[in-house]
């Protein structure tokens, strides 16, 4: 099993990742395939000081993170990367796209660094940057280390539109691959690709007493040079100067077995049989594996999800059991899931809350429960939290929506708050069967009573049962006054208070609200149509795994019978 780490991939590979120490690096950081082209060099917005990304945001703002970065590499680097990004910023002033590359630039560094001498990259970007990430790439890893442009055909089908289209259908993807030195090797013969029957019965299109046969070369091309050892006459023929491509007693072993023919004019060839065939060799450009389709078994409802198949293609050519992958831009968890699957070591970063869930429930659904990786820096006490509310109170906000296992997250992008940021559903009798439970969290630490008496006016609104208040805080006796006022909760496990505060102090000291039991919530909660009281998850929304055990879900044969709807039981966000 691997390490998971939730944060900043910068961060975590300074502080555990030893140089030297990978095998394999491969990366599909957002690059602003949803953004229109022009977009990335208008001037930066104001209202964003950060380069970093947010959960499931797709764009890159010049800011003080950016201008720290960019320093970085001038001062502390140097060398041919700060010439490229002086130059970079020259041409792109402090661009969305220059906010991209000092990002990236900084991460590639560390990457270069932790790789093994023998260790391959690569990077998975589309056309919008892939011709100035592959400038930055050159200056660390060095021109002679660039080893190809892969081309991957993601899509055969060209989008539509009603307007006169400006371009081509964007269908490929760009795959740099960079070798950190000469000695970085390539086992290529191990993702050959298997021909059909029809190709077999194309390609060997000759037959003699053993079976089909094709025509292939025995003896060295001019190009290939004299090689006197190989120079030899059997059978009365001498390919001087070039010679055999083999030595004698190879030569005759293949003629032994009927592999060698002769032409009309005496001149030998090999006879390649169809039962040996291994496949054609694979070029750069790949056009055999397809995206995945909405209908995918694999599918775990993440934006830009890879298929395995790509993944572990990646992972037989450049590295061997046992060797360490790394992923610093993980997602939803492909690249560990092959890695995992193909006996390597691997190391998987992200900074959204939400996909370290989602990679636990994959492999969980691929390799048991004993197989689930812990992650690493998801907060485990009050001062781990309390950083995480100040750093970035949007991942704080889903990790303590996570803490409390709801079923659905309303709050998906940042911005302003709409008032509710998760929903629970609880059994609650017949005539009203599912009861519903609103939460707020709030990671500042200046919470007013104003904000608990706004939140009991949503709870209101909705109609809902219940309301939980999420701070990071103990409540004041103001705050905790305008809980009492929104009275009580009549439900069928009894009166609870409507609106209770819930903060993290309280939690990590083993203090736990008054929640009705949720754990035997059976799936028909999210099969049927909307009500107002437990309106049915947004099926357009995307989704999270539950948190929570159902004895009924087993029992439901539809369920039962079909995998693909068991994985659809998730937290819609």
């Amino acid at each position: 099993m691997g390490e998971l780490y939730f944060g900043d991939n910068l961060d975590v590979i300074r502080k555990y990742v030893t140089p030297g120490s990978v095998d394999l690096i491969y990366l599909d950081p957002p690059f602003n395939a949803q953004a229109r082209f022009n977009v990335l060099f208008k001037s930066p917005r104001k209202d964003v000081s950060n380069a970093q990304v947010g959960a499931f945001l797709d764009f890159w703002i010049w800011g003080r993170g950016s201008e720290d970065a960019y320093n970085y590499l001038l001062t502390q680097v140097g060398g041919e990367i700060a010439a490229i990004i002086r130059a970079l910023r020259m041409a792109l002033g402090e661009s969305d796209m220059m906010a991209y590359l000092v990002m990236m630039a900084v991460r590639l560094v560390e990457l270069h660094r932790a790789l093994k001498p023998e260790g391959a990259l690569y990077l998975h970007c589309d056309p919008t940057a892939s011709h100035y990430l592959k400038i930055l790439l050159d200056g660390i890893f060095g021109v002679g280390n660039y080893r190809n442009e892969i081309t991957w055909l993601r899509s055969r089908n060209p989008k539509g539109s009603q307007f006169q289209p400006k371009r081509y259908s964007p269908d490929t993807d760009t795959i740099l691959f960079y070798g950190k030195t000469q000695s970085s090797f390539l086992r290529i013969e191990r993702i050959k690709r298997r021909l059909n029957e029809d190709e077999l019965l194309e390609k060997y299109d000759r037959s003699d007493n053993l079976g089909r046969f094709t025509d292939g070369p025995i003896i060295r091309s001019p190009s290939m040079g004299e090689r006197a050892n190989l120079s030899y006459v059997y059978k009365d023929f001498d390919p001087s100067p070039w010679g055999w491509r083999m030595e004698r007693s190879k030569l005759e072993e293949i003629d032994r077995r009927g592999d060698i023919g002769w032409t009309s004019k005496g001149k030998p060839y090999r006879k390649l049989r169809m039962e040996d065939d291994t496949g054609a060799p694979i070029g750069s450009c790949w056009t055999d594996i397809s995206s995945l389709n909405p209908q995918a078994h694999e599918r775990e409802g993440y934006p830009t999800q890879k298929p395995l198949a790509l993944l572990e293609r990646i992972l037989l050519a450049s590295s061997d059991e046992g060797d360490l992958v790394l992923d610093p831009f993980c997602g939803c968890g492909t690249t560990v899931h092959a890695a995992e699957k193909l006996k390597r070591q691997w190391i998987g970063i992200d900074v959204s809350i939400h996909a370290i869930h989602v990679i636990q429930e994959r492999m969980l659904d691929a390799f048991g429960p004993k197989r689930v990786p812990k992650a690493i820096g998801i907060p485990a006490d009050y001062d781990s939290a309390a950083d995480l509310a100040k750093t970035d109170p949007f991942q704080f906000q889903w990790w303590a929506n996570y803490l409390l296992g709801v079923h659905l997250l309303k709050e998906v992008k940042k911005g302003k708050d709409r008032g509710i940021d998760g929903e629970l559903f609880f059994p609650n009798g017949p005539g009203r069967p599912y009861g519903r439970l609103l939460t707020s969290v709030k990671a500042g630490k200046n919470v007013a009573p104003a904000m608990v008496r706004e939140f009991r006016g949503v709870i209101e609104r909705e109609g809902a049962e219940m309301g939980l208040f999420v701070c990071l805080d103990p409540p004041t006796r103001e705050m905790e006054r305008e809980a009492v006022v929104a009275g009580n909760a009549r439900t069928v496990h009894g009166t609870l208070p409507r609106l209770q505060i819930m903060s993290i102090y309280d939690w990590f000291d083993n203090r736990r609200p008054q929640l009705p039991p949720i754990e035997t919530l059976p799936y028909a909660a999210f099969s049927r149509p909307a009500r107002a009281s437990a309106p049915a998850p947004d099926p357009d929304q995307p989704q999270l795994p539950l948190l929570f055990t159902s004895a009924n879900v087993g029992k439901d044969k539809d369920v039962h019978a079909n995998p693909q709807k068991v994985r659809g039981i998730r937290l819609a966000i």
